[in-house]
C-alpha cells in the first residue's frame, strides 16, 4: 500500500514537473500569453497613454477600449486650433469622466504671411484659456510647411521662438513630432525593413525628395529644445530617434527640459538589446512617458494601431496591439510579435522593467509633467 502511494506521489510530482517545463518553454519561445499585470499578485499599473489622436465623436468607443485593454486615461494630440475644433475637443473631454486630456495644434496656414510666429503664439494663449493642457508640433515643420518666401520653415525656426517661449511660460508642455523614421530616407526595396509600411502609403516616403535629411532634422530638433530651456519638450516617438537609442540618451541627459513617448516606437526599440535598453529605462526612469499612438474615432472607422495597412485591423491585430506593448515593457519574454507588424519582420524580447520603473513610465511621469489631477 506505502508503495502504491509513493506512486502515486511520483507520477504527481512528474506531471506537475512537465508542465512547469512546457510552460518554461514557450516563454522561452515568446509563446505564453502577455500578463497584463505583473506576475505576482500585485494590481496591473494605473495606464496613462500620453499619445492618442482621438476624434471628439470617438470617446464612447475610447472607453470601451480602455476597459478592454487595461488603460485608464489619454492624452488627446489631435485637439486642434482654439478657433476651429479645440473648443469642441474640449468639450468631449470634459465629458469623458476625467479620462481625457487635450493638446492645442497650430494653425499652419498662418505661416503664408509674415509675422506668423506672434500670432501662433497669440492663439496659443487662446487655447491655454479655453483648457488646452499642451501643444502638439507635427513633422509638416521641417518636412513640408512652407514660409512666405516658399522655403520650408525648419523645426529651429526663429520666427517661432515666441510660440516655444508662451508654452514655457504657460507651463504647456509641447509634444513634438520631428521627422521620420530613417527608413523612410531609404529607397523602397527589399532592403528597406520599413518596406511593407511604405508600399501601403507610398506618400510617407522621403526618398528622393527634397527635404533636409534625418540627420539635419535631428540637428533642428535639438537647436529647438536647447534654444528653450524653461519649456518642456516630449520628443515624441522615442525622441524623434528610436533607430539611435545611444543619441536619445545623449540628449536625454544633456537637456533636463527633453522628455520622451515611446509612441510606434517599441518594434523599433525592440531591435535594440533589451538588457542595455532596459537599463536606457532605468537611467531615464523619470523622463520617459508611454504613449502608443492610438487612432481612435467613431465605430466602425478603422482604429489606427500606431500605423496602418491597406486593410482594417482584424481583431487579433487590435489584440496584439496592446497586449505585446505591456508584454514588452512588463516581461522577459524572448521573441514575440511586436505590436505593429507593418513595421518590420522581425520579433522582440521584454525588458522587464522593476514595478517602481514601470509605474513611472505609465503614469506618474504624465501626472507631473502635466500636472494631471486624477481620481486613481
Amino acid at each position: 500500500m506505502k508503495a502504491s502511494r509513493r506512486s502515486v506521489l511520483l507520477l504527481a510530482v512528474l506531471a506537475v514537473i512537465a508542465v512547469i517545463a512546457i510552460v518554461v518553454s514557450r516563454r522561452e519561445r515568446g509563446l505564453a500569453p502577455a500578463p497584463l499585470a505583473s506576475a505576482s499578485a500585485q494590481p496591473r499599473p494605473y495606464r496613462i497613454d500620453v499619445h492618442v489622436h482621438l476624434s471628439a465623436t470617438g470617446v464612447p468607443r475610447l472607453k470601451k477600449l480602455m476597459a478592454e485593454y487595461g488603460f485608464d486615461h489619454v492624452v488627446n494630440l489631435s485637439g486642434g486650433h482654439p478657433l476651429d475644433n479645440l473648443p469642441t475637443q474640449i468639450a468631449a473631454a470634459r465629458a469623458s469622466g476625467g479620462r481625457v486630456t487635450v493638446f492645442a495644434a497650430l494653425a499652419y496656414e498662418q505661416a503664408q504671411a509674415p509675422g506668423y510666429g506672434e500670432r501662433m503664439a497669440q492663439a496659443l494663449r487662446l487655447a491655454h484659456k479655453q483648457g488646452a493642457r499642451g501643444l502638439k508640433i507635427t513633422k509638416a515643420l521641417g518636412l513640408a510647411l512652407r514660409g512666405p518666401d516658399g522655403e520650408l520653415i525648419p523645426v529651429d525656426d526663429p520666427e517661432l521662438d515666441p510660440v516655444f517661449e508662451a508654452a514655457g511660460e504657460l507651463g504647456m508642455p509641447v509634444a513634438i513630432h520631428a521627422g521620420d523614421p530613417e527608413a523612410f530616407w531609404l529607397p523602397v526595396d527589399d532592403e528597406n525593413a520599413r518596406k511593407a509600411e511604405l508600399t501601403a502609403h507610398p506618400g510617407w516616403s522621403l526618398y528622393g525628395r527634397d527635404v533636409p535629411s534625418f540627420d539635419e532634422i535631428q540637428k533642428q530638433l535639438e537647436r529647438r529644445i536647447a534654444r528653450h530651456p524653461k519649456t518642456t519638450f516630449i520628443s515624441v516617438h522615442f525622441g524623434n530617434c528610436a533607430e539611435h537609442p545611444e543619441r536619445v540618451a545623449r540628449m536625454l541627459r544633456k537637456y533636463p527640459n527633453m522628455y520622451v513617448d515611446t509612441a510606434a516606437r517599441i518594434p523599433e526599440m525592440g531591435r535594440y538589446p533589451p538588457d542595455k535598453m532596459r537599463a536606457l529605462f532605468v537611467e531615464f526612469a523619470d523622463r520617459i512617458l508611454y504613449g502608443s499612438d492610438l487612432g481612435v474615432g467613431p465605430e466602425p472607422t478603422p482604429l489606427f494601431l500606431g500605423s496602418s495597412g491597406s486593410e482594417p485591423p482584424t481583431q487579433e491585430e487590435e489584440k496584439r496591439f496592446f497586449s505585446a506593448s505591456y508584454r514588452y515593457f512588463e516581461t522577459a519574454d524572448v521573441d514575440f510579435d511586436h505590436p505593429t507588424p507593418i513595421q518590420g519582420n522581425w520579433k522582440i524580447s521584454g525588458i522587464n522593467l522593476p514595478r517602481d520603473v514601470l509605474e513611472k513610465i505609465y503614469s506618474k511621469n504624465a501626472i507631473r509633467v502635466l500636472k494631471l489631477d486624477l481620481k486613481q
